[in-house]
């Protein structure tokens, strides 16, 4: 079978979960990772994954790697601080890549560029950023929506709420379930009594693969996934803790205290234009979707919830 898929950021959150994917499938893939070891350690040497170790700002190195590639998945994050200094170069860079082989860019979005929204989020709902986060998110989706209206590559957006699953360990996730395995507090920021949206990665990693499988989609194609939406984050920590044979309650971080705290610590400063994201419910109206893909399930909430404290259980030992 040939090599038609190269992840960027296979080793992170939703691209492990995407190359998972493809490798179930009995898809051959590459990946452009900066540490072979922790590829290594991911994926145990698989037989049908190619392993390139480099960096996405060599742009001619992701060209080299892009020009058989009928799809590329955009999987990289970087931290907060270096967001408008290196996120829109990685994604310009993959956009060069692409139009080799005119090939589809698959890309996850977050909800950033729509601000402090009231009604639900649609496909056809008008961005309006608020944050300085927001406004880069909103100058890349611009960015690879004008490429795709020239014609020099595709693209396949999934837009999504938080997300957890295997090998998510951001600042957000970690807090919830690495507490739980330790029999710490899970934690949280502002208000736990509100509905939160959250994704399971590899649901949205079977998404973009039953997308990737459409022959009918335009160069343009975005569509929203909201996952499922629990009632409060102290319900959701419940369920966490029972699986993870946790009797602690949530620990809620107020604002007082993550200003004081984002005085010496940069991560921390960098939630501040964020904040609204945990005061508020943000929903996705993921109608759209259904239509779609009309015979997708997500993952009952239990079970994405039980693979992942299994995932963190067995891997707490490798994570900082």
């Amino acid at each position: 079978m040939s090599n038609k898929f190269l992840i960027l950021g296979a080793t992170g959150a939703i691209g492990f979960s995407f190359t998972n994917e493809l490798l179930k499938k009995e898809e051959s893939v590459s990946i452009l990772v900066r540490d072979k070891q922790k590829a290594r350690t991911l994926y145990k040497n698989h037989p049908k994954l190619k392993v390139i170790v480099g960096d996405i700002k060599n742009v001619e190195l992701l060209k080299d790697i892009s020009n058989d590639k009928q799809f590329i998945f955009f999987g990289i994050n970087f931290p907060y601080q270096r967001w408008e200094s290196e996120f829109v170069a990685a994604l310009r860079n993959t956009i060069e890549a692409a139009k080799q082989n005119r090939a589809t860019i698959l890309f996850p979005e977050n909800n950033y560029c729509f601000g402090k929204i009231q009604e639900s989020i649609t496909e056809n709902s008008t961005p309006k950023p608020t944050t300085k986060k927001g406004e880069i998110r909103f100058e890349m989706i611009q960015m690879l929506q004008k490429a795709t209206l020239q014609t020099v590559c595709k693209a396949i957006v999934v837009r999504l709420p938080d997300f957890f699953g295997p090998n998510v360990t951001n600042g957000l996730i970690k807090p919830i379930f690495g507490n739980a395995v330790k029999n710490k507090p899970v934690s949280w920021l502002i208000n736990a009594d509100i509905p939160h949206q959250f994704a399971y990665t590899p649901d949205v990693a079977r998404i973009f693969y039953k997308l990737t499988k459409l022959n009918n989609l335009p160069n343009w194609f975005l569509i929203n996934y909201g996952g499922k939406t629990v009632e409060s984050i102290n319900e959701l920590s419940e369920k966490i803790s029972s699986y993870a044979g946790n009797s602690q309650k949530v620990k809620v971080a107020p604002k007082m205290v993550l200003n004081l705290l984002g005085l010496f610590v940069s991560d921390v400063r960098e939630l501040k234009e964020n904040y609204y994201q945990f005061e508020q419910s943000i929903i996705l109206d993921d109608s759209k979707l259904k239509n779609i893909l009309p015979d997708f399930q997500s993952t009952k909430l239990e079970k994405s919830i039980k693979h992942t404290i299994d995932w963190y259980k067995e891997n707490m030992i490798n994570l900082p």
